[in-house]
């Protein structure tokens, strides 16, 4: 039984920075004293005069239940009788200036529903957790050489009911989960679930860290999506951000009066460009907090990783500021050091609990050593989004195709640095709202050019090493934007081109899933090898992906023109029969329909500095993927992979 008063080992750790599951101290806590429940109310708050708890239970009147100081350096706690789960709450802080402020709990686990701000008791024990068989699984595999493909989701815009109203977590559990799993994909990332008072933040603006958001239904809500996931083979990544948070009033932002959560300097708090405030890394406490809540996200929610928002904001002081606001660190440069090392240390908790997680930096810049272990200089990660091939795709497959052999080192110059980090190829959110325009409508040409270029970028995306995600939507090729208050365009289905849009993803995911070449030496260079990278004329590129058996092995060519070549000779590395084993242009997808239909045979002329040549059909603005002939066949036996 928990005990009235935090032990005094639990507060010297949390002050020391390294309570890493301080949840389980701070926050209201279910207990019992002289044999009467009730809860342990505690908070940090070094600068006030005075801490209340007030809510349902007391009528919001603290004046009964004022918490006494347990630590010298301002945690207040107090345990209240009878309080039961779900009942309202709110701390009541007397400053050191004298004005009262009304806080929501920092550790809440639930939150009442928006526009309210309270915090809510809530119980997390007692979900009788399914995902055993999943657990076991992830704790036999590496997740570097599985498969990994990510439908990134944002959970209040999927799907909307006919009057508006979200779905709930049990709702998509029924809906998003089968669908996930039909269309091929491997996990699931969703965009931040902690509590935020403000829709269009996306979660990436919090109040309440510890308390996933009540838009959707309960805590328990959630574990119970989770655990559907699991059952059901999908792994669940949810972005996580620890770099800053809201100013809103009933907030962390000068939580006793002061600030506490962020940086005593306001030049170093601020972050302008969003209209928020920087955690304050060189505060024990704030580390305590945010380790912890990276691993209550892992503990209690069984979530499988967590990709880091904005990174390089973490790593520079500078990042986003305007000039006239930058500061320096003690040796005059723009690094953070005090968040490089809450980076290291947040990685090696993680790691050393739960050893499979994952732990995605999206990370803009060109810091080193991202998903190096911290032991060898890394900031110990395990993956790091690819914004360079991101963002070198997306203008290359923007340029008239006229004009892309003049730009050919944008589709192949990331194969020049993609082994100096693990990284997963993204297709985010990022990149199809605020003006950006849809995947399909970044793409070039006519209508038919539009769609048949977006599948060759999919084609080009699935055969290049790394991870892949791809934002909600896409799958079909949307063509507006993402519009944030709305649900996705489904009624794009009834048109054929869309429909045949998300039939060709389908099969090229599960194409990924089949095919071990595709993923298994994601991390390694001896997966990959060109054959020709360099035809800037034709604006085609051609590589072979190959798994650990020498055998087995995948020739991919993609052609960025809308030219038909007929008998097109290309290098291979054996003798023997290829087959078509995916082709982009197919009716069925949307495509012309040229293609490869009988076996092709090589013949002894070397091509590509290759020994062998065969001559083949390369559609217009598509990818072509071909396959020995007698590794076809098993490939057609192949059983779904995950990781």
């Amino acid at each position: 039984m928990m005990s009235v008063i935090p032990g005094s080992e639990d507060l010297y750790l949390f002050h020391e920075g390294s309570l890493y599951q301080s949840y389980k101290v701070m926050g209201a806590q279910f207990t019992e004293h002289e044999g009467t429940r009730g809860v342990r109310f505690t908070v940090w708050a070094p600068h006030a005069r005075e801490v209340r708890v007030i809510g349902d239970f007391n009528f919001w009147n603290g004046s009964g239940h004022t918490l006494n100081r347990v630590s010298t350096w301002g945690v207040w706690s107090l345990f209240v009788p009878g309080v039961g789960e779900g009942e309202y709450y709110k701390y009541e802080i007397v400053t050191s200036h004298g004005t009262t402020v009304w806080k929501a709990d920092p550790y809440a686990f639930y939150s009442e529903l928006k526009p309210g701000t309270a915090s809510r008791v809530y119980d997390l024990d007692g979900y009788e957790w399914k995902d055993q068989a999943w657990q076991e699984s992830k704790r036999q595999h590496s997740a570097y050489n599985r498969p990994m493909n990510i439908y990134e989701v944002h959970m209040g815009t999927w799907k909307k009911k006919a009057e508006g109203e979200y779905y709930t977590y049990r709702e998509l559990a029924d809906e998003l989960i089968d669908y996930v799993a039909h269309m091929g994909y491997t996990h699931i990332e969703l965009l931040p679930l902690a509590e935020h008072p403000y829709d269009r933040s996306w979660g990436y603006q919090a109040t309440g860290y510890y308390a996933v958001t009540s838009r959707f239904g309960t805590p328990k809500d959630f574990m119970y999506f989770v655990d559907r996931c699991h059952q059901t083979g999908i792994g669940v990544i949810m972005d996580w951000v620890p770099g800053h948070f809201v100013k809103d009033d009933h907030g962390l932002r000068q939580f006793d009066g002061e600030a506490l959560y962020e940086y005593n300097d306001p030049q170093r708090a601020e972050k302008p460009e969003w209209g928020t405030l920087s955690f304050d890394f060189t505060k024990p406490e704030v580390i305590s907090f945010l380790i912890s809540n990276a691993l209550f996200w892992l503990d209690k929610y069984h979530i499988d990783g967590l990709r880091v928002d904005a990174v390089a904001s973490l790593l520079y002081l500078n990042f986003g500021k305007p000039r006239e606001a930058w500061t320096t660190n003690e040796h005059g440069g723009d690094e953070n050091p005090e968040a490089i090392d809450f980076l290291k240390k947040l990685n090696q908790a993680v790691f050393a609990r739960y050893p499979q997680a994952l732990m995605m930096a999206e990370d803009s810049s060109d810091w080193p050593l991202v998903t190096a272990p911290v032991y060898a200089g890394g900031l110990g990660f395990n993956y790091k989004w690819n914004m360079g091939w991101m963002n070198d795709m997306l203008k290359y497959m923007e340029l008239d195709p006229l004009f892309r052999k003049g730009s050919h080192n944008l589709l192949t110059f990331s194969i020049m640095y993609t082994y100096s980090e693990n990284y997963v190829l993204p297709l985010s959110h990022d990149e199809v709202v605020h003006g950006k325009k849809s995947l399909l409508n970044k793409m070039p040409g006519d209508y038919w050019q539009k769609f048949a270029n977006l599948r060759a970028l999919y084609g080009y995306m699935m055969g290049h090493p790394g991870k892949k995600l791809l934002f909600m939507g896409g799958e079909f090729g949307q063509f507006d934007e993402w519009k944030d208050l709305e649900d996705l365009d489904w009624e794009m289905l009834g048109y054929d081109s869309h429909r045949g849009m998300q039939h060709y993803v389908r099969d090229l995911n599960h194409l990924y899933l089949q095919e071990r070449s595709l993923w298994e030496l994601d991390h390694r260079p001896e997966g990959f090898s060109w054959i020709d990278p360099n035809d800037n004329d034709q604006s085609i590129a051609s590589f072979i992906r190959m798994s650990s058996d020498p055998d087995d092995f995948l020739i991919i060519v993609c052609n960025f023109t809308p030219v038909t070549h007929i008998g097109f000779r290309i290098g291979v590395p054996r003798a023997g029969e290829y087959v078509e084993r995916f082709n982009s242009d197919i009716p069925v997808y949307g495509g012309s329909g040229q293609m490869n239909i009988s076996p092709l045979l090589t013949e002894n002329q070397s091509w590509h500095y290759q020994p062998y040549s065969l001559r083949m059909t390369i559609p217009p603005l598509a990818t072509v993927v071909l396959k020995p002939a007698k590794l076809r066949r098993k490939a057609g036996t192949a059983k779904r992979e995950r990781g």
